[in-house]
């Protein structure tokens, strides 16, 4: 498995791709009981390649990325070649961007000494989706860049 196993919710969210998908394999509901029931490896692995599937899809179409902690967030723009960050850093220690106070608090003093906001750029390795999905593993979220674009635009 080259990504992980979609969740049981995801799984449902798709449901109707995964039959598509199954039909593709030749496999009708009652194939896939039975297939469930007999040989549950077999269906595990119908179960993860559907998944890489489906993470090769939503990885090729990935543009934005956002990631929050406490005193950083990280907004990425990517293309095929590269990935573009705007890293904003707060240096007060009572910020906390993971509240919604401490994002009004940076709507506040974003021009202030005690925010830093830096950009930067990095080139993807051989594998884009991958260091795309490795992001994604470590909690950032796709996003329609809509943050990005107006820092982008106030820098």
């Amino acid at each position: 498995m080259k990504y992980t196993r979609l969740t049981k919710e995801q799984l449902e969210e798709l449901h109707q791709e995964f039959i598509r998908f199954l039909a593709s394999q030749q496999i009708d509901k009652a194939e896939w009981d039975k297939l469930k029931q007999e040989k549950p490896e077999v269906a595990e692995q119908e179960i993860d390649v559907f998944s890489d599937l489906i993470w090769d899809s939503v990885l090729d179409k990935a543009k934005w990325l956002e990631f929050y902690s406490k005193n950083h967030i990280f907004l990425f723009k990517m293309d095929e070649e590269k990935m573009e960050s705007i890293i904003i850093h707060a240096h007060a220690p009572h910020a906390d961007f993971l509240t919604k106070e401490g994002l009004l608090w940076l709507n506040e003093n974003l021009f202030s000494e005690e925010v830093k906001v830096t950009r930067g750029t990095k080139s993807f390795g051989e594998d884009r989706k991958a260091e795309i999905f490795k992001l994604i593993e470590d909690g950032a979220i796709l996003t329609e860049g809509e943050i990005y674009k107006q820092f982008e635009d106030m820098f």
